[in-house]
C-alpha cells in the first residue's frame, strides 16, 4: 500500500504551458467583460446619488417653507432659497452637485441642479420631474 502511494506521489506532474495559457486567456476574456460593466455600475450609482441630493434639496425647501409659515395654506411667496437658508435642513456630506438653486414661486418649488461629474442635471424641475430623470438622458 505504501509503495503504491509513493509511486503515485512520484508520478505527479505540473501544468503544461498550453493549460497555463488557456487559463490566462479565459481570465482575460472575463476581465474584458467585467471591467466595463463595473464602470457602468459605478457611473449609475454616482448619478443616483446626485439625483438623491436634488430630491433632498427639494425636501429641504419644503421644510424651510414650513418653518417659515408661508406654506401653511399652500401659498408661496416668490423668492429664491439660498444654500444658507437650506443648510440646516440638508445632510449632503460631499459636493455631488456643484451648482444648485431653489426657486419658490406661486406655482410651487423648483430645483435647478447640475453635476458635471455624474451627468445629472435638471432645470426648474419639481419633485416629479427630478424623480423621472433617468441615467443616460
Amino acid at each position: 500500500m505504501v509503495k503504491i502511494l509513493k509511486k503515485r506521489l512520484k508520478d505527479q506532474r505540473g501544468l503544461t504551458l498550453i493549460e497555463l495559457l488557456a487559463v490566462i486567456v479565459i481570465l482575460g476574456i472575463i476581465a474584458a467583460i467585467a471591467i466595463p460593466s463595473i464602470g457602468n455600475i459605478i457611473a449609475k450609482s454616482e448619478f443616483d446619488a446626485s439625483k438623491a441630493d436634488a430630491v433632498q434639496i427639494y425636501n429641504a425647501a419644503n421644510l424651510y417653507l414650513s418653518s417659515e409659515g408661508s406654506a401653511a395654506h399652500g401659498t408661496y411667496s416668490s423668492s429664491t432659497a439660498t444654500d444658507t437658508d437650506l443648510l440646516q435642513y440638508l445632510e449632503i456630506s460631499d459636493d455631488n452637485l456643484e451648482t444648485w438653486s431653489v426657486t419658490i414661486a406661486a406655482s410651487g418649488i423648483t430645483v435647478t441642479a447640475s453635476s458635471t461629474d455624474t451627468g445629472f442635471g435638471v432645470e426648474d424641475a419639481n419633485l416629479e420631474e427630478i424623480n423621472e430623470k433617468k441615467f443616460g438622458e
